[in-house]
C-alpha cells in the first residue's frame, strides 16, 4: 500500500509542474472528484482542472512565480504573482484556496487577474 503525501507534498508537485508547465503533472494532484472554483465559474474532477490550467499556462506562459503560503492542517491559503515577460503579461494579485485529502487535491479556489507589462 502506497503511503499518502502529505499537503506539503502534494503543494512542492503542484508547484513544480507548474513552473515546468507540465500540464499531465499537474492534474495528477487531483482527485477525480475535484471541485474548483476560479474566477466565479465551477469546474469538476481532472478535466475541469484541465480546462483551468490550460488557460492560465496561455495566460502567463512560463512565468516567473512568487509565492506566500499558509498551511494549517489539510488547508493551504496561497498568495501568488506571476510574470510572463516574454508575452508581456503578469498577475500580482493571484489568491487560491487549496482543500487536501487522501494526498490529492479535493477543493481549489482561485482569483487572479491578468494585466499588461507596462514597457
Amino acid at each position: 500500500m502506497a503511503m499518502t503525501r502529505t499537503p506539503e507534498e502534494v503543494f512542492s508537485h503542484h508547484g513544480s509542474t507548474l513552473g515546468a508547465g507540465d500540464l499531465e503533472g499537474i492534474l495528477d494532484d487531483y482527485r477525480d472528484d475535484a471541485i474548483l472554483i476560479v474566477q466565479s465559474q465551477l469546474y469538476r474532477g481532472k478535466e475541469g482542472a484541465r480546462q483551468v490550467f490550460t488557460q492560465l499556462l496561455a495566460d502567463v506562459p512560463e512565468a516567473e512565480w512568487d509565492l506566500s503560503s499558509v498551511f494549517v492542517d489539510d488547508v493551504l491559503y496561497l498568495e501568488w504573482s506571476a510574470v510572463a515577460a516574454g508575452v508581456g503579461r503578469r498577475i500580482d494579485d493571484g489568491i487560491d484556496t487549496f482543500i487536501f485529502q487522501d494526498g490529492q487535491i479535493r477543493v481549489q479556489t482561485v482569483r487572479y487577474t491578468v494585466q499588461s507589462i507596462s514597457q
